[in-house]
């Protein structure tokens, strides 16, 4: 997965702003959604994304892979990722 093209990523602090240059909007990330996300872009998949969620925060552990596909389908609605080809 990838970002698509004119979607940066900034971080603040431990969190971070996805900026769709096309249109202007913006979407502020949580420490949470950031750690998801930089695991998937760093070419993670989302059940490796999910692990890394659930040792971060443990208590996450029984609904990590659930809240992982719950956040990539937002990201995809709002077609801010594309996939790459392998």
């Amino acid at each position: 997965m990838r970002l698509r093209s004119g979607v940066t990523f900034t971080s603040v602090d431990e969190a971070a702003v996805l900026l769709d240059e096309r249109t202007g909007r913006y979407l502020q990330l949580n420490a949470t959604a950031t750690l998801v996300l930089r695991s998937l872009l760093a070419g993670g998949d989302p059940a490796g994304a999910a692990g890394d969620l659930a040792r971060a925060h443990p208590a996450a552990a029984p609904t990590a892979e659930a809240d992982v596909a719950a956040f990539l389908a937002q990201l995809r609605e709002a077609g801010l990722v594309e996939e790459e080809q392998r």
